[in-house]
């Protein structure tokens, strides 16, 4: 089943083309990874989706499409008194859902209920990142967008944000497009990748496109990976 059909998007910031004639497709469970360098027009395609800003062609969400969002950074101040069990209530209240699911969910991403009451700005950046992967399940979406999901996680913690996202996969079914540097992660738990430098340079399962040829194309010098499909 079709959950998003993206045919000729193009996205234009003041003078400047962000994103050109770019189109693809997501179903039902797909992981798809968008790669590119700095400045490719990741997060514009994400935030394109979203419909946060203005673009040419067609974005069609299928009927019943429930959408989380997981945003690559928020500069937290640390005089905030803000916590993630004031922000779990306030979506709760918007969607009119009870608080309980809430808690639930704070459980299964791994979120203590000290963490869920430390203002925001005082929490690690994995218990934050933590925190915005939970705020985003509230309402139970079918699809996730994840702006690189780690960017603000130390080396050590990204392995265990990796491994949360593939099980809440896993277990619910969910559909995802994800922005990620990490060519690791992609080959380990994506179905779909989509190689963008402004237009697209690629699309399809990663070890059918990401060849040395496409990467070198993509980000412009020779580019090492390991295909973990195809480890021990």
């Amino acid at each position: 089943m079709s959950l998003l059909q993206v045919e000729h998007l193009s996205v234009q910031l003041e003078d400047r083309s962000v994103v050109e004639d770019l189109s693809f497709e997501l179903s039902a469970g797909e992981r798809l990874s968008v790669l590119g360098p700095n400045g490719a027009g990741k997060t514009v395609l994400l935030k394109a989706l979203l419909n946060l800003l203005p673009y040419r062609g067609d974005v069609v969400w299928g009927t019943g499409v429930r959408i989380g969002y997981v945003p690559q950074k928020i500069d937290a101040d640390t005089h905030l008194p803000l916590t993630f069990t004031d922000l779990f209530s306030a979506k709760c209240r918007t969607l009119r859902i009870r608080f309980t699911e809430a808690g639930d969910i704070a459980h299964t991403v791994g979120l203590t209920p000290q963490m869920l009451k430390t203002p925001v700005g005082h929490l690690s950046g994995g218990q934050f990142q933590r925190g915005l992967i939970g705020f985003s399940l509230i309402g139970n979406p079918n699809v996730l967008l994840m702006d690189e999901p780690t960017a603000s996680v130390d080396e050590p913690g990204e392995e265990h944000i990796y491994e949360l996202i593939n099980r809440l996969q896993t277990q619910h079914n969910l559909a995802s497009i994800m922005v990620s540097h990490d060519l690791s992660f992609v080959f380990r738990y994506a179905t779909k990748v989509l190689c963008l430098n402004r237009q697209q340079v690629c699309f399809g399962s990663p070890t059918e496109a990401l060849s040395a040829n496409v990467l070198t194309k993509l980000y412009g010098e020779s580019v090492g990976f390991y295909d973990h499909h195809h480890g021990s």
